[in-house]
């Protein structure tokens, strides 16, 4: 059981997520309640922070944003789409451009509303490529290159289920980044225990040897 300590690491908020995970665990909430309860844990947080990086979940100065999210730019190897699911301010769209040394075309998707309006505020040539949708059962209006998600946007007894479904319109899946136990693989062996299959992965160092910064990646 990892400590308080190292969950802290992963995620600054695991206290409040553990709660809301127990709540529909219990039946006192159901899955439009868990959606809304995080969206008002981390909605009026990201609107209130004066910087695009912060608007998309990340404290501190640019260097650590980049630091902490750039490698995803290892799983794209090769010119096309790239979307991003809970965008947030749009900040990893806008950066994927210029950390892929291939030429990526960036789109959007965010369950909160006022995220996407903000998205599209800062990032008015991209307006029309942010959209509003959960995706779990979001329609996709075309095929992606790659898609980059985080498994934290949904239930845990669903993430199997989001994994499925954005499959259906990519041709890689991008998982991350996230932080975990250095000496584990816990999300990973999840992942193949429901019968997909890890194409490739990218590994950084965290500030805490406890812990790395991963990201890796399913192909159709």
């Amino acid at each position: 059981m990892p400590s308080d300590e190292i969950e802290a690491l992963k995620d600054g908020g695991w206290r409040e997520i553990a709660a809301i995970d127990a709540a529909l665990e219990r039946g006192e909430i159901d899955e439009g309640g868990w959606h809304r309860a995080m969206a008002d844990l981390v909605v009026p947080a990201y609107l209130a922070a004066e910087t695009p990086w912060a608007q998309s979940g990340k404290s501190g100065g640019e260097a650590l944003w980049e630091e902490a999210r750039s490698h995803v730019a290892d799983a794209i190897e090769r010119d096309g789409t790239f979307l991003d699911v809970g965008c947030a301010s749009g900040y990893l769209m806008e950066c994927i451009v210029r950390w892929s040394r291939h030429r990526v075309e960036p789109y959007g998707l965010e369950i909160a509303s006022e995220l996407a309006a903000l998205a599209r505020r800062r990032l008015p040539q991209w307006a029309d490529r942010i959209f509003v949708g959960n995706a779990l059962t979001w329609t996709s209006p075309r095929r992606f290159d790659f898609v980059r998600t985080g498994l934290e946007y949904v239930p845990p007894p669903r993430r199997r289920d989001l994994i499925a479904h954005l499959l259906e319109f990519c041709d890689r899946l991008i998982i991350g980044s996230f932080n975990e136990e250095a000496e584990e693989r816990t999300l990973e062996h999840a992942i193949e225990s429901w019968g997909f299959r890890v194409a490739g992965r990218s590994e950084r160092a965290h500030a805490d040897p406890r812990v790395v910064r991963r990201v890796f990646w399913i192909d159709r």
